[in-house]
């Protein structure tokens, strides 16, 4: 029995065949015939469709998830200031013979 090597199957593929399920008009054993699935992987995604199903009715659509806001130039002031510090810590170590190797 020769082994089948892991597929990954895209989110519409997986929409299709919960809301299939969910219809009820085939029984799992049918759809996974039909898309090539196993039946649990098909039971999966149903349980996964019906918890989820009320996150599409949330103000603002749902689709977009909310970013953090990110400060750049707090960011920006950091990583000025790591650079910085590495440098200094590099030259230091280069001048005591410490560091023999450079990037």
């Amino acid at each position: 029995m020769t082994r089948r090597t892991r597929r990954t199957h895209s989110p519409s593929l997986k929409a299709k065949v919960a809301l299939a399920a969910i219809k009820g008009e085939r029984t799992i054993a049918q759809l996974a015939d039909q898309f090539d699935v196993h039946p649990n992987q098909i039971t999966t995604w149903k349980g996964q469709l019906e918890n989820s199903a009320a996150d599409v009715f949330v103000s603002g659509g749902g689709a977009t998830p909310a970013v953090a806001s990110v400060d750049v130039k707090a960011l920006h002031a950091k990583i000025g200031e790591l650079t910085l510090e590495n440098d200094f810590l590099e030259s230091a170590l280069s001048k005591a013979g410490l560091l023999t190797a450079k990037r």
